[in-house]
């Protein structure tokens, strides 16, 4: 973080600034980081997020299993990642302070509600005393503030209840860092007036609460003087939207629908961290999608492969318990040879896991999480925005070849937002289906005879006149569809679906790498490492040392020149969130000696630990 100094009267300019709100999960800690991103996302800086909370619905208060928080990273210049640590440290209780404080590094800004800090929370986390007061935090500058108190004394005349009153202390915080970063307060209490219109009490209560810390800052000796980040520069022309990956996955299978001119039918069973495209797909019946909530994950597989033998986008989306459950009817969508989406937004496990914490650790369940053999495509995402990108091309490859495709994305991705630019929808690919509607077999239909380029089988839909045909989980014979148990038969149509799967590489980019004159260590990732891997790689260039990036999107088929790229190094290393999935994978494919970074902690890699690795291969 680098500054520009100025007279105590006028803000201090800073290039990019790294803030967590931390607090009980009832505290809002999560709707205050929102906030203070969508106003800073309107106000043109470049950002990125990590939302991090319990997976309790509601863990004891006060504790520190009931800690929320929210990291936010803004800048005036490209970034990829919410930031290591923090530079801002917002603790609202003993609890936040604790699980938070070993990230804030020396010389960093803690701001405390003081009002929090009584003998009853502190004991609560083992404090046995006041750790603010008694010394043992002089590496850091302390900044206490009475929300609770002044947040009361704003709303004293409104009539408000001392209980309902408190619970806009999180408004408090965020008028408070708005002032400190010259955030602007219309957009924010804009956005509480039209949330809380049918509620003019608590509507009132956030607005006085969010003023009261605001002008706190204005008026307290506390600090010496506001800073500015000014707008991001380096971005590309356009017009943005802040968007999380949830969001930006529906926004791409809605357009990916639209372009298809395939009606879609969603159909998913309710888990954490997929929920949200369920909620944003069902406000969309406007653009003919079809949503249900289905009683489990094996009936919601079930929907959408009976959508898209009917002629539909079908789609259902889980985590990776539920992923386990689908496995029989994407098994059968394999057999029947139809186009289906299966979203998988990853977390940590196995079993329920760790529902609110990000994982990548169901590649393998992709790759081979069904009896028999049964490849599919697998597309993933990279970052919150590419969501987009990714779930259009997963619709795509689907349609283009009559096959269900896996799109991996993840928690982090999921819950955290960055700027999206908004496409051009005249450039986006054309995705027109083509449907049988005539027999391709002197008089008969058969729904087996395939695409000479592309392998795919003709999509007919149910009811066309002269197109009955059979289909279902049993063996098929080749061309007929009739059922058929010939050993010769099953051979080809085992390999003729894998080939087809295959073919797909030459319908893909090559994974591009970027590389630098000299590098012998090249840095493979997938999914949402791209950012903590980019920042690593720009630390270590920054240092003078070459090293090459190439980024997969495409998990199954590889593209065609990714075993090209792995030779051409003496050394390549795998981030990755899971125990190495992606690097036995290369490993398997292509003889090379990939080796594993790896980290299971249900947060992303910090790109100092990648830097730190890619040196050690560097100088090893």
């Amino acid at each position: 973080m680098t500054t520009k100094t100025t007279d105590s009267h006028e803000p201090e300019t800073l290039d990019r600034i790294v803030i967590r709100f931390a607090g009980d999960s009832g505290d809002g800690m999560q709707l205050t980081g929102d906030r203070f991103t969508d106003v800073s996302a309107a106000f043109g800086n470049d950002l990125a997020t990590l939302p991090n909370f319990p997976a309790e619905i509601r863990a004891p208060a006060g504790t520190i299993a009931g800690v929320s928080s929210f990291q936010v990273h803004i800048s005036d210049h490209d970034i990829v990642t919410p930031g290591d640590v923090p530079n801002v440290l917002v603790a609202m209780n003993p609890a936040a302070l604790k699980a938070n404080i070993g990230d804030l590094p020396v010389g960093g800004t803690l701001i405390v509600n003081e009002d929090a800090f009584g003998e009853k929370n502190l004991a609560k986390v083992g404090y046995e005393s006041n750790p603010v007061e008694d010394g043992s935090l002089t590496a850091y500058k302390i900044i206490q503030v009475p929300m609770t108190s002044i947040t009361l004394e704003a709303c004293k005349e409104l009539g408000v209840k001392p209980r309902d009153a408190e619970r806009s202390k999180n408004l408090f915080a965020l008028g408070l860092i708005s002032w400190m970063y010259t955030r602007p307060s219309k957009q924010t209490i804009d956005w509480i007036e039209q949330k809380f219109a049918a509620k003019p009490m608590v509507r009132d209560a956030n607005i006085a609460a969010y003023k009261a810390g605001y002008h706190f800052g204005e008026t307290a000796e506390l600090f010496d003087h506001p800073f500015e980040i000014a707008p991001a520069v380096d971005l590309a022309p356009g017009r943005y939207r802040n968007i999380n990956g949830n969001l930006a996955t529906a926004y791409g299978l809605i357009a990916a629908s639209q372009t298809s001119k395939l009606p879609m039918v969603y159909a998913s069973y309710p888990i954490t961290p997929a929920s949200d495209i369920l909620h944003e797909l069902s406000n969309r019946k406007n653009f003919g999608i079809r949503t249900l909530q289905a009683e489990d994950e094996i009936a919601a597989v079930g929907v959408a492969i009976g959508a898209a033998f009917a002629g539909a986008l079908g789609v259902t989306a889980t985590s990776g318990p539920g992923l386990d459950l689908k496995s029989e009817g994407i098994g059968l969508a394999i057999s029947l040879e139809l186009p289906l989406i299966i979203v998988d937004v990853q977390r940590g496990g196995p079993s329920t896991g760790l529902p609110t914490k990000t994982e990548q650790s169901d590649l393998m369940l992709a790759m081979y999480g069904r009896h028999g053999e049964a490849p599919l495509p697998i597309v993933c995402a990279s970052s919150p925005s590419r969501c987009f990108d990714a779930a259009y091309e997963a619709v795509r490859i689907a349609v283009k070849y009559r096959t269900p495709v896996i799109l991996l994305t993840d928690g982090y991705l999921a819950n955290g937002s960055e700027p999206w630019r908004l496409p051009d929808v005249d450039e986006l690919a054309d995705l027109t289906v083509h449907f049988a509607d005539a027999p391709n077999h002197g008089d008969e239909f058969w729904p087996y005879l395939r695409d000479p380029e592309t392998l795919a089988r003709p999509w007919a839909i149910p009811g066309t006149p002269g197109l009955q045909h059979r289909v279902g989980g049993l063996e098929k014979q080749d061309g007929t569809g009739n059922v058929n148990y010939d050993p010769d038969n099953h051979d080809f149509m085992v390999r003729i679906r894998a080939e087809k799967i295959a073919r797909i590489a030459n319908d893909i980019p090559p994974v591009p790498v970027d590389g630098e004159d000299g590098a012998r260590v090249l840095v493979l990732g997938w999914g949402s490492t791209w950012g903590s891997i980019t920042a690593g790689v720009r630390r270590v260039r920054a240092r003078g040392k070459p090293v090459a990036h190439a980024e997969l999107t495409h998990l199954n088929p590889f593209p065609a020149n990714l075993g090209e790229v792995v030779a051409a190094y003496d050394r390549v290393l795998v981030p990755e969130m899971n125990l190495g999935q992606l690097s036995k994978l290369v490993r398997a494919e292509y003889l090379v000696d990939a080796e594993s970074l790896t980290t299971v902690h249900g947060v992303p890699f910090r790109a100092a630990e990648i830097e730190a690795k890619i040196l050690e291969m560097i100088d090893g």
